[in-house]
């Protein structure tokens, strides 16, 4: 047996590795979180079937399933991207927690990433439930998967640039407020529950520029349309997730 045999070899594991560690461990401390489902599993699902099932807001011809699939599925996107990772980071940076992790061999950028990755691995979850729920109350979805796909990409981008910005820049408490009134604000005038069409024109050109309207018209568009592809919508989504990251990565402050 050769000396050093024992010796310890500190020193950081490799990079990927420490990407997944810190994912997997943000994704089951968001699933752990009462306050966390509630808002990402719970009212989605209830705002599904309760308005599928009762005649309280007037969606057009068809299924009233098929109008409010795509828009609680946006929704679903909003809760975890901006609202969840928003509230939970806002309260780490207060914590000290988001100082200790910025001082470990996990580069910043890397704990960001980790972040987003369980947002998306929540968001999967959440889809696969929803869409389940969906088809068991008639939903009959069209179009191309693959922009459905990139429509949740870009709103995920843009919610959770704009969830990061906030929790970055604000205090915690101040951060719980906004997101939960934002969360309230865009459920009502977003296209999630109620068509933009129902609101003023004046008002519907403004609504229709937001991230949450955008991206719950575009997957309207595509799977109670059949559309190929929203590009207008895309585009917006886009403008918001370049615009939220961008700043997110310049004005956050990790104390």
């Amino acid at each position: 047996m050769s000396a050093g045999t024992y010796t310890p070899r500190p020193g950081a594991a490799p990079l990927p590795r420490m990407i997944a560690a810190q994912t997997a461990l943000e994704t089951r401390m968001l699933l752990r979180n009462g306050e966390q489902l509630l808002l990402t599993v719970i009212i989605p699902t209830l705002l599904l079937v309760l308005f599928s099932a009762v005649d309280i807001v007037d969606t057009g011809s068809g299924a009233a399933v098929d109008f409010l699939a795509p828009g609680i599925l946006a929704l679903a996107v909003m809760s975890t991207a901006f609202t969840g990772q928003a509230i939970a980071t806002g309260f780490e940076r207060r914590y000290g927690v988001l100082k200790r992790l910025a001082a470990s061999p996990l580069p910043r950028w890397a704990l960001m990433t980790a972040k987003t990755l369980s947002v998306l691995v929540t968001e999967v979850l959440q889809v696969l439930l929803l869409t389940a729920i969906a088809l068991a109350l008639g939903w009959s979805p069209h179009g191309n998967p693959l922009s459905v796909l990139l429509l949740l990409v870009l709103g995920t981008a843009a919610f959770s640039g704009l969830g990061l910005l906030m929790a970055g820049t604000l205090k915690a408490e101040a951060t719980l407020a906004a997101a939960n009134l934002v969360f309230l604000l865009l459920l009502v005038g977003g296209g999630v529950i109620v068509p933009l069409d129902k609101f003023p024109d004046a008002v519907q050109s403004v609504l229709g520029l937001l991230p949450i309207s955008a991206l719950s018209e575009g997957l309207r568009d595509v799977l109670q349309h059949g559309a190929s592809m929203p590009w207008a919508q895309a585009g917006i989504l886009a403008v918001w997730a370049v615009l939220g990251l961008g700043a997110a990565a310049k004005f956050f402050r990790w104390e």
